[in-house]
C-alpha cells in the first residue's frame, strides 16, 4: 500500500501530515502535480511533477495507483475513477469517497457546474479550518490502523 496525493489544490497542513506518517510508518507518498514540488528529505516522500494540462495529474494517479492505495483528493471525478480501481479515495477535509456515497458527490457536481453555467453564483467551499485538518488526521489514522500492515 502506499498513498497518492493529487497536490496541486492539496492544502499545505495535509501534506505535511502525510510527510510525518510517512517516516513514521515507512510508507510510500508520492505527490503528483503539474509544478515542481518540495519535498522534505525522506526515502519515503517523493514528487511526481506531470506536464501542464487538463486532468494530466489525475490520470497519472488513476495509471499509477494499485488496489489498496490510499489517493488524497478534493477532485470528485478523480476519486471516483480510484474507487473503480478498488482503492481508497480521501478529500482533505477528511471525508472518504465511497461506492455508497461518489454517485451522490458526482451529481451534485454537476448540479453545480450547471448552475454556475447558467450564471448563478454559487460561492465557493467554506475556507480550510482546524478542524477540517483534525478530521483528516483522524480518518487518516483510523484508514492505516485498519488497512496498513507491516
Amino acid at each position: 500500500m502506499q498513498i497518492w496525493v493529487d497536490a496541486d489544490a492539496c492544502p499545505s497542513v495535509i501534506k505535511d501530515i502525510l510527510f510525518r506518517v510517512a517516516d513514521r510508518l515507512q510508507i510510500q507518498v508520492t505527490l503528483v502535480a503539474n509544478k515542481l514540488l518540495r519535498t522534505p528529505p525522506s526515502r519515503f516522500i517523493k514528487a511526481i511533477q506531470v506536464p501542464a494540462g487538463f486532468d494530466v495529474a489525475d490520470n497519472e494517479i488513476v495509471r499509477l495507483v494499485q488496489e489498496g492505495d490510499l489517493v488524497v483528493t478534493g477532485d470528485i471525478p478523480l476519486a471516483s475513477d480510484v474507487l473503480d480501481k478498488n482503492a481508497f479515495a480521501l478529500n482533505p477535509r477528511g471525508e472518504f469517497y465511497t461506492r455508497d456515497n461518489i454517485q451522490q458527490f458526482l451529481t451534485m457536481r454537476s448540479f453545480m457546474d450547471e448552475l454556475r453555467s447558467s450564471g448563478v453564483e454559487t460561492g465557493g467551499p467554506a475556507p480550510f479550518s482546524q478542524a477540517d485538518t483534525r478530521n483528516f488526521a483522524n480518518q487518516l489514522d483510523r484508514h492505516l490502523a485498519k488497512n496498513f500492515n507491516r
